[in-house]
């Protein structure tokens, strides 16, 4: 963003906060105003898409020291003029914003030439001499130094690395190979940002980022619900009826034990604390759903126990409050 933009807007006001507003108030009035207009919150609103991108362009300045610094001299300096040409024809406008400042009037010019105001700019925004603008240590516009551009990359990985977390090797789009760290917990169709992994800037300031998108192959077995890992656990009608002690498989280690009580249902989730994900966020839980499994053949003598079962058991429909709900209408 040109500085020269700096003199028409007043970023205090655009946040609601004083000049003198701390660094923690200044964040926790930001992410107000931030989950107010967000474009999530207001779909189609392009009144609140333009007040959330200059809440957004008010922070970025004011959050920064350096920026911030040079945003009040500025300010303070301009008063609210414009580094462009004037009435008095080309040329003026620049070197009258300085007469003025200094009540010199058109006076200004034979006091400041070109190196006088590369020497004033330079001491005011922090330069070392190296001119205003050039490639030696200045900057170019009030701005200071640009960010290198960012660059996007992909990467797929398997279930239990994405859980782990793991350093991988990436093909850049240069044809240059880098090493990036992936997180413990990293979700399918995450984007990680990555600092100073993108391109170089072309005047010395900080390298760009490189953004990677995930994606997480399936795994046979587990499934991740959030932090949860979901796994469908088999029984038997006899276990699901009379109560067992069966063993589920978590993914970081041998099977666990359960308790499958009496009367279980197919469809009832068992809770293991602790064994699904971990990210700095906090650590999942492995949900067991349990499945009950129906024989597809059955012997002669099971056949005719099951008969004799089917004859002890009371008459009843287990579909008849399904039916009757449904006849409501």
């Amino acid at each position: 963003m040109a500085s020269q933009d700096w003199f028409d807007k007043d970023f205090y006001a655009v946040l609601g906060v004083k000049k003198d507003v701390s660094d923690a108030d200044l964040k926790k009035t930001y992410r107000k105003l931030a989950r107010q207009f967000h474009p999530d919150s207001n779909a189609g609103d392009a009144k609140a898409e333009a007040r959330f991108k200059e809440i957004s362009e008010a922070y970025s300045v004011l959050s920064d020291k350096e920026l911030r610094s040079e945003y009040d001299q500025v300010r303070a300096m301009g008063s609210g003029a414009r580094f462009t040409s004037g009435a008095g024809g080309p040329g003026g406008g620049f070197e009258d914003v300085f007469g003025g400042l200094f009540n010199q009037g058109r006076g200004a010019r034979q006091g400041y030439g070109t190196a006088g105001f590369e020497d004033l700019l330079g001491g005011m925004f922090g330069g070392r001499g190296g001119g205003f603008g050039t490639a030696s240590g200045g900057y170019q516009g009030f701005g200071g130094p640009s960010k290198g551009g960012d660059l996007t990359a992909n990467t797929t990985l398997d279930f239990l690395t994405a859980i782990r977390g793991e350093t991988v090797s990436l093909q850049m789009q240069n044809g240059h190979e880098t090493k990036v760290k992936i997180p413990a917990g990293v979700a399918d169709g995450q984007k990680i940002r990555l600092k100073g992994k993108g391109q170089p800037s072309p005047d010395g300031g900080p390298a760009g980022d490189l953004v990677l998108t995930v994606t997480v192959r399936k795994h046979p077995i587990f499934e991740r619900d959030g932090l949860n890992l979901r796994v469908e656990v088999p029984v038997t009608f006899a276990e699901a009826a009379l109560g067992a002690t069966i063993e589920v498989p978590t993914l970081d280690g041998g099977p666990v034990k359960l308790r499958v009580a009496a009367g279980t249902p197919s469809g009832r989730v068992l809770r293991v604390k602790g064994r699904g994900v971990t990210t700095p966020k906090g650590t999942g839980d492995l949900l067991a759903s349990v499945v009950v499994a129906v024989p597809s053949h059955l012997t002669p003598a099971a056949k005719e126990a099951l008969e004799a079962f089917t004859a002890a058991m009371p008459e009843e429909n287990p579909r008849e409050e399904l039916l009757a709900r449904g006849g409501r209408g």
